[in-house]
């Protein structure tokens, strides 16, 4: 009886294992910006901020999900947290004083697209960890995507 309760325990430590390191993927950050480009080249941007604010699954996966902002700050879309739908929050900073949302809108308008570094509240872990957003400039918004690193 001992060896089966150790095994299923083994188990189940190297299922929750896998789980963790299985969001810490930046390619599914990637794959959700993209996920997002698709819809909207399908459908219309309003279409795809009205789907996104209506909490579509196909735009959360576990702890990444698709948000939208404004070329000039504004979220437009955001399926965890509907209170930061139409607020520009550009001057405030992560946990570190960074203002890393003034960095994703320059991403934006310098080279359209890529990686923003910065820490900020893992609401799983309720830690400040670090985390990566990728980021996608299509026309006037910015499709966005994080990842936390807690390695």
């Amino acid at each position: 009886m001992k060896s089966i309760l150790k095994l299923f325990t083994a188990i189940f430590f190297f299922s929750v294992i896998n789980v963790t390191l299985a969001a810490d993927v930046p390619a599914d950050a990637v794959a959700m910006v993209e996920k997002g480009l698709s819809y909207l080249n399908k459908n219309s941007k309003e279409g795809l901020i009205a789907e996104i604010n209506n909490k579509n699954p196909e735009f959360i996966k576990g702890d990444i999900y698709l948000y939208v902002r404004s070329i000039d700050g504004i979220i437009l879309a955001h399926p965890v947290n509907a209170k930061l739908v139409g607020k520009n929050m550009l001057e405030l900073p992560d946990a570190d004083g960074k203002l890393y949302r003034k960095d994703i809108v320059n991403l934006a308008k310098t080279k359209g697209k890529g990686w923003v570094d910065y820490r900020y509240n893992n609401p799983v872990s309720k830690e400040v960890e670090n985390k990566s957003t990728y980021i996608v400039r299509t026309g006037d918004i910015i499709l966005e995507a994080g990842i936390y690193k807690t390695k």
